[in-house]
């Protein structure tokens, strides 16, 4: 079978070139659709309110004994919005600023953070970033099981006063 020609001798565009282009677009579009089928790992993020409330027992019935909560599924994920906290305490003083660190992150307790952004206020940069680098120095002291692993990154914010510390802690979902 003789290729088709033009009368340069240049070979002509054959349709059937683009079968394999094709082939590998459908792949594509195939694996943008089974990874979009995946379950939602915000849903398994514990201080969502429920859609609908749930009814409450009549007083006739007989208490039961609570089912036990579901194991999560899907992939573990980090919630994409910041718990946003705050502490004020004198540079270099420790204790003031594990107290803070306490007290400002009791009510996430048993939640586990995935990462930390901590912004120091100072005047100087070089002051802020490190305020900012002795709080993370101790979140994990403050809260072993909330901060273990968690990675940390420390940012200065310009302000007239120093000892104050912005903290952005992002949570896993489960």
């Amino acid at each position: 079978m003789k290729r088709a020609t033009s009368p340069k001798g240049r070979r002509r565009f054959e349709p059937l070139h683009l079968a394999g282009w094709l082939f590998a677009d459908m792949l594509l579009v195939l694996a943008l659709v089974a990874m979009g089928d995946q379950a939602d790992p915000l849903a398994a993020k514990p201080d969502r309110p429920s859609a609908s409330p749930s009814p409450s027992p009549s007083p006739s019935a007989t208490p039961k004994k609570p089912k036990p909560k579901p194991k999560p599924k899907g992939p573990r994920a980090v919630v994409r919005t910041p718990v946003k906290v705050a502490i004020n305490a004198r540079a270099g003083d420790k204790d003031a600023i594990l107290r803070g660190l306490r007290r400002v992150t009791e009510r996430y307790a048993g939640r586990q953070a995935a990462f930390v952004l901590t912004f120091g206020r100072h005047p100087d940069p070089g002051g802020g970033g490190a305020y900012a680098h002795d709080v993370n120095a101790l979140l994990e002291k403050a809260r072993p099981d909330m901060f273990r692993g968690a990675t940390t990154r420390d940012f200065w914010k310009g302000g007239a006063s120093s000892g104050h510390a912005d903290i952005e802690i992002y949570f896993y979902t489960y």
